[in-house]
């Protein structure tokens, strides 16, 4: 065999290999599915509905409540948490009041990258296909309604698939699964689901709202800064990740705000929290790791700061995003 030969031949088994590491990787979308897909984003803002839905994962089951309106004054929320200890959330818009009665506390918030099911996709929807695979699935029925199934194939290893199941008429998220190598990792799925009709707005008042002037406060909103006043960066993110966001927040236990970047691939986001070493939690802290059904956390020691990141996303995405953070 000639050396040309044996070049060609070589090329071509490299070549060969990396297409069969990804074989998806060139694969382009669906352009229906992708229609579908942003009638999914859109759904959760332009219905009311209310339903009763199970989140599972590992071996974790927790049943929630939900009633949703739109009305001039924009969308209004109440979800409850029906298992273990009481949970209530109300949200008007972008501001958010979680009552916690076991502890006495209400605790507000901005919606920033909050997803409550079934608002879990993002809008508007950016460059999704530049990390995933969007496929038009078969028709399943679910809670009783006629579903779409829409698929999203994930182009690489650093990011968790997902399943969804929409329903035909309004596109309203039924079901969701995130998926990592055909195992579901954690899934939400309405029991129980009325889309359309009158809803009272009685309906959306907390129930603690009486009893909760003298709880403790908590406020969580947070202040953005321009890109780089924080001075940290993320310098070698995952292929696909883009920073959104950074800002200065407040956190639950901390006398002070702490730095936060957030980044996201278009689906999946992952926020690095950067905050200094203060008292008893000032013991250096090396690649510490844990996680809850889809979210992973990674947490290190850098100089006189703890790093966190945590994310959607499997485990080497969210360690090498908080591995990559650096001071300006």
């Amino acid at each position: 065999m000639t050396q040309v030969s044996l070049s060609s031949l070589l090329l071509t088994v490299i070549v060969q290999s990396a297409f069969a590491q990804n074989p998806s990787s060139s694969f382009p979308s669906s352009p229906e599915a992708l229609n579908w897909l942003q009638k999914i984003a859109t759904a959760p803002r332009h219905y009311n509905y209310v339903g009763t839905f199970v989140y599972s994962s590992d071996d974790q089951i927790e049943t929630s409540r939900i009633i949703h309106l739109v009305n001039e004054e924009g969308e209004q929320e109440k979800s409850m948490v029906l298992d273990g200890p009481p949970r209530e959330i109300i949200r008007n818009n972008d501001e958010m009041r979680c009552y916690l009665p076991e502890s006495k506390t209400v605790v507000t918030e901005k919606r920033w990258l909050r997803k409550v099911f079934p608002a879990l996709l993002p809008q508007p929807l950016i460059n999704l296909d530049d990390n995933y695979i969007v496929k038009k699935g078969k028709q399943e029925r679910v809670s009783d309604y006629a579903s779409q199934v829409i698929e999203l194939e994930p182009r690489d290893d650093k990011r968790y698939g997902q399943k969804l199941w929409m329903d035909l008429n309004t596109g309203l998220l039924l079901k969701a699964a995130v998926m990592d190598k055909g195992r579901v990792v954690e899934q939400f799925v309405f029991t129980d689901l009325k889309i359309g009709g009158e809803i009272d707005k009685d309906l959306l008042k907390s129930k603690y709202s009486g009893q909760a002037a003298g709880w403790r406060k908590t406020n969580l909103v947070s202040s953005t800064q321009g890109s780089g006043k924080l001075g940290w960066h993320v310098k070698d993110p995952p292929p696909g990740f883009k920073k959104i966001v950074e800002m200065k927040r407040n956190l639950s236990g901390k006398s002070r705000p702490v730095a936060h970047i957030a980044l996201s691939d278009g689906l999946a986001a992952v926020s690095v929290f950067i905050e200094p070493h203060s008292g008893e939690a000032s013991s250096p802290v090396e690649g510490l790791y844990h996680s809850r059904g889809a979210i992973n956390i990674y947490t290190r020691t850098l100089g006189d700061n703890r790093v966190t990141a945590i994310g959607e996303v499997p485990p080497a995405t969210v360690m090498q995003i908080g591995n990559s953070v650096t001071s300006r």
